[in-house]
């Protein structure tokens, strides 16, 4: 019988990593988790979370100005850009430590430095040879660029949330959610936004009617999107940027930011040693208990490059430890999962978008409502909130719940319950709102869309 140094060695210490080996070490596993970098990965060091905290710094500019409207009236506001990153630095380092805490009191030890395969049990730390009955691959993703000239001077969005300085000019590639949260980030903030886009739109495979909602209140911001457009290369004069456009046009920059795009981290782990296989985007192929083309290596999170969200991350480790040490075994349900766009103003979405609702049923009905949020009523902004309803006209259940507006993801968190247990739009309808709301909205919308008046699916 072989024996093993450790029941479970993870490469990686973001959410899904570290959440596996503390479930794991609980129910009595040998665990071990190795991380070169933060612990914390992705999401609490480089993402979501140093991303919310400057979106709520930037939001106190709304805040300022909408209180006249109210009655109140303030000396001129000032903003340091040095205290956000100040304190969020320190938020950060706090998160981390919590993170240690919890893997330390987990009995999981924690090893530092980077971990490659060197066969299919064992991984080597800095020339250091550690064996495993079961690898768990969870090293995240990465952003990514294209090979032009000039992509040297750019920053990606882990640079974006260190800056020394503001700049006065910011030139944002891309039209995902990262690109479209920066660019309200940092528009809030005063900077003057470019953002570049190859598609139509910002928010590819969002629904169409908030794609569309969120463009238009970000140009009202005073964001320039410049849509069907393509970088062909940069160059660096004085200090600041001019970026080619494909069709000749150029545009000036004191910053370029790329964000394009990630990549899963899969180069340099060794994994052609092991034999994991690699998808042709290079991404690890998994099956639905997340193990690997060898049975006792496992991948979860963005390395997988399957529904790069961290609660979804986070279930897929929770279900590998009950898997492997539990003697329960657990897929994770990924559908109808929740999720937003930290944008300004937000958008959030459970569930399918019309266009995808109308290749998989035969009839559907569809209910969109736009109005004036109340607040701005008395503080005058010109924003309005968009909501949407998509429903199986046959057996009447929603299938799709759709906001861009205030507290959207904090709403739309709530539809997806409602979503998992099947809901219908006659129980929508008896519901009674809470008034006066925005959520209140989404259980008295009555009338349907027009059939005529639908877009085609694709």
């Amino acid at each position: 019988m072989a024996t093993y140094d450790y029941d479970l060695i993870t490469i990686g210490a973001g959410s899904g990593g570290v959440r596996a080996s503390r479930m794991s070490a609980g129910y009595g596993a040998r665990a071990a988790v190795v991380e070169n970098s933060r612990f914390g990965g992705t999401c609490v060091m480089r993402g979501c979370v140093p991303k919310k905290l400057l979106v709520y710094g930037s939001q106190f500019a709304d805040e300022f100005e909408d209180a006249r409207g109210f009655g109140w009236t303030t000396g001129e506001p000032a903003f340091d850009w040095s205290q956000l990153i100040a304190n969020k630095n320190r938020e950060l380092d706090r998160l981390e430590e919590v993170y240690r805490r919890m893997l330390r009191e987990s009995g999981v030890t924690m090893i530092e430095g980077t971990g490659l395969l060197a066969d299919p049990h064992t991984v080597e730390v800095e020339g250091r040879a550690m064996t495993a009955e079961h690898i768990l691959l969870a090293a995240g993703g990465w952003p990514t660029m294209p090979d032009i000239p000039g992509i040297e001077h750019v920053i990606t969005s882990n640079e974006a949330l260190d800056l020394e300085h503001l700049p006065a000019r910011l030139v944002i590639v891309g039209g995902g959610y990262i690109a479209v949260e920066f660019a309200g980030i940092f528009n809030a903030l005063g900077v003057e936004v470019t953002e570049i886009l190859r598609a139509d739109t910002i928010l590819r495979g969002f629904d169409e009617d908030m794609r569309l909602a969120l463009a238009e209140e970000m140009r009202k911001r005073g964001v320039n999107l410049l849509c069907e457009s393509v970088v062909r290369g940069i160059e660096k004069e004085n200090g600041a940027y001019s970026l080619r456009l494909a069709g000749g046009d150029v545009v000036e920059a004191d910053l370029v930011m790329y964000a394009t795009g990630r990549a899963p981290r899969t180069k340099g782990l060794g994994l052609e040693a092991a034999g994991v296989e690699l998808d042709g985007k290079g991404a690890v192929v998994v099956d639905e208990f997340s193990r690997t083309s060898q049975p006792n290596i496992l991948a979860i999170g963005d390395i997988t490059d399957r529904l790069n969200l961290t609660p979804v991350a986070i279930a897929k480790g929770q279900a590998l430890a009950e898997t492997l040490f539990n003697s329960n075994p657990t897929t994770a349900d990924l559908t109808g999962v929740p999720t937003a766009v930290f944008s300004q103003p937000p958008l959030a979405t459970v569930g399918l978008s019309e266009d995808e609702a109308r290749g998989q049923f035969a009839d559907v009905d569809v209910y969109l409502s736009r109005f004036r949020p109340m607040k701005h009523t008395l503080s005058g902004r010109d924003e309005m909130c968009v909501m949407k309803l998509v429903v199986d006209a046959e057996s009447d259940r929603v299938l799709g719940c759709h906001m861009v507006g205030m507290d959207a993801a904090e709403i739309i968190q709530g539809l997806g319950v409602a979503l998992k247990c099947g809901a219908t739009k006659a129980q929508f309808d008896a519901t009674v709102g809470i008034h006066p709301t925005a959520a209140e909205e989404f259980v008295t919308m009555r009338g349907k869309r027009p059939a005529h008046a639908a877009r085609k699916a694709g």
